[in-house]
């Protein structure tokens, strides 16, 4: 926080006025119903690249299958990621159960209130660590996520770019001068309430702010302007014909992709890249690189699915095939009844509206 700031900030009434506002309008959210640390930590992970409203009922159904960490450790991968389909970015529930088992492993099963302890573990980044120890064990730690920037960057007019590390590295030291020595709990879960229903990325409602009096930036009226953040790199677009394949046995061949990078172990339907092969030789593509041989067949519809950093484009068309069986350990074929039981992404969900039995 610069000194000429720093001089006029009122901590103390700061911390009244946000804290009076956050135990009259808090959000009822189900992992707020109690200090556990797993549940926290669950929910902070999921909330990740996520809207709250999204997350909520994966967390009611994830927390009534894996209740604890016991639960959780002991699981298939596979039926975790089925848990978690839909929710995207599944890298984040395979680093949870990785972190999990050694919660287990190394402590006893308890979640770890020492900071070093809690860091080291898979997936857990400066936000959830600070997330678990403020909100699950009451630590005055800074819990420093998009939400959370944005508001501390309007009310302290930091006009710094957000992107770059020293930039949060800035917010998270202001965080840890003025959160609440009493209750950081309910102060990190107020920042983020404030951003999410006042202090919004645009048009935020200052005139119902609670914080308004102490807000910097709205006082010089460049709110709308902050955070400063530069733009990310363009998309790339990558375009894909996928194929539904199917045998006489009216079974569909589904594919997992590989177990490192984009989508890991989940499934899908056979990709095939455009850009690289042709149009004209898709058949011959398929037989090189899976062993089957199939035959193309009708245009059935396109998707467009965009990440942080691609763009698939996809085509979807059936195709046959006499295979029964593959040597490929990547393929299966499954049956319509089957093919529920396979953690696919939300892309290739909506493909499943095409498969039908002859």
């Amino acid at each position: 926080m610069n000194e000429e700031v720093l001089n006029k900030f009122n901590i103390q009434q700061f911390q009244q006025d946000l804290l009076s506002w956050y135990y009259q309008h808090k959000r009822d959210l189900p992992w707020r119903q109690d200090q556990d640390p797993y549940k926290i930590w669950v929910s902070e992970i999921m909330l990740q690249q996520t809207k709250v409203d999204t997350v909520i009922p994966y967390f009611y159904r994830f927390i009534d299958k894996f209740p604890t960490v016991y639960e959780l450790a002991a699981a298939d991968e596979q039926d975790v990621l089925k848990a978690w389909e839909g929710l995207g970015y599944y890298s984040r529930a395979k680093n949870l159960q990785t972190a999990v088992r050694e919660v287990v492993a190394s402590y006893g099963g308890v979640v770890p209130e020492n900071p070093d302890e809690l860091g080291s573990l898979k997936g857990i980044g400066p936000y959830t660590k600070g997330a678990i120890l403020s909100i699950a064990y009451n630590q005055p730690e800074p819990a420093v996520d998009g939400n959370v920037m944005r508001v501390i960057s309007r009310i302290l007019k930091i006009e710094e770019d957000i992107a770059k590390v020293k930039t949060r590295n800035l917010i998270e030291a202001n965080v840890r001068e003025i959160i609440s020595k009493d209750d950081p709990a309910s102060f990190n879960q107020a920042i983020m309430d404030l951003g999410s229903s006042i202090c919004t990325p645009k048009a935020p409602a200052c005139m119902f702010c609670p914080i308004q009096e102490h807000c910097k930036g709205f006082e010089d009226g460049v709110q709308e302007e902050l955070p400063i953040k530069t733009k990310a790199k363009k998309q790339k677009k990558i375009p894909y014909v996928v194929l539904l394949i199917r045998n006489e046995k009216n079974e569909y061949v589904i594919e997992q992709r590989q177990d490192k990078g984009l989508l890991a172990d989940l499934w899908q339907f056979p990709m095939v890249p455009i850009n690289e092969i042709g149009r004209k030789h898709i058949e011959n593509w398929v037989f090189s690189e899976y062993g089957i041989k199939v035959k193309l067949k009708e245009h059935k519809g396109n998707l467009k699915h965009v990440f942080s950093h691609i763009i698939w484009e996809l085509e979807i068309y059936e195709a046959e095939t006499k295979s029964i069986a593959t040597d490929d350990p990547r393929l299966r074929f499954v049956n319509l009844e089957e093919i529920g039981n396979y953690p696919f992404p939300v892309s290739h969900q909506k493909m499943m509206q095409y498969l039908s039995e002859q």
